[in-house]
């Protein structure tokens, strides 16, 4: 049995991953999904990361998953607890020293948002949610929070890529980070040619039976 540890992403909550951790316990592994503090105005990453290692508590074969914003708190989770295995899902891979603030440009991740016309989405049900029903989207955002602003203002602390096995995940029919920009980030940071999946940006709410299974194939053998 494994423990797979769900870190959302910015704005959102826990909620977002409920039903890929009923697909994950109809399996026989254990979730662990905080909310993160992230609405708290003088939370930081090691706010978020603390969090995340209180909820942890004494679990091990740990599995840390990073959704979309979310990969700035998850490498510092799995760092410090010896994780199994580290996922990426879409999600904004950090560079040693590298304020989250900045990684918008750093990246590119702008222009290419303006040259897949996705940019100009301005509606949150098509960039985010367009394949969850419309019931648990119109929940989902519900449920969003706010994000602070200090997170993304302090450089990413970690000086080099935690020594961990790490998998990235594209969201094929993501609208709101382009699928070829992020296959060429985990190419160029992680060295990485990333798994994909069906689906759009809040691919846990859209096809949750899919994703546990992507990610069950990644325990340990």
């Amino acid at each position: 049995m494994a423990t797979f540890v769900l870190i959302h992403g910015g704005g959102d909550s826990a909620w977002a991953w409920h039903l890929l951790e009923a697909e994950l316990r109809s399996r026989g592994h254990e979730t662990v999904a905080p909310d993160l503090p992230s609405d708290q105005p003088s939370a930081g990453l090691g706010d978020y990361t603390e969090a995340v290692i209180e909820a942890v508590g004494e679990r091990r074969n740990l599995v840390v998953v990073g959704h979309s914003y979310g990969a700035f708190t998850a490498p510092l989770v799995a760092d410090r607890l010896r994780a199994d295995v580290l996922v990426l899902l879409a999600g904004m891979i950090p560079a040693p020293g590298e304020r989250p603030n900045d990684w918008w440009e750093a990246t590119g991740c702008n222009q290419a948002r303006d040259a897949a016309g996705l940019a100009a989405i301005e509606d949150p049900f098509e960039s985010f949610c367009h394949d969850v029903p419309r019931e648990l989207a119109e929940e989902a955002m519900r449920r969003e929070r706010a994000e602070c602003s200090r997170a993304g203002e302090a450089p990413w602390p970690l000086t080099a890529w935690p020594d961990v096995p790490t998998k990235f995940i594209v969201c094929k029919d993501d609208r709101f980070f382009p699928p070829e920009f992020f296959r060429d980030l985990a190419r160029k940071r992680l060295g990485l040619v990333p798994d994909e999946i069906g689906g759009g940006h809040c691919v846990a709410l859209s096809r949750p039976r899919e994703l546990a299974e992507l990610l069950v194939g990644y325990l340990p053998g």
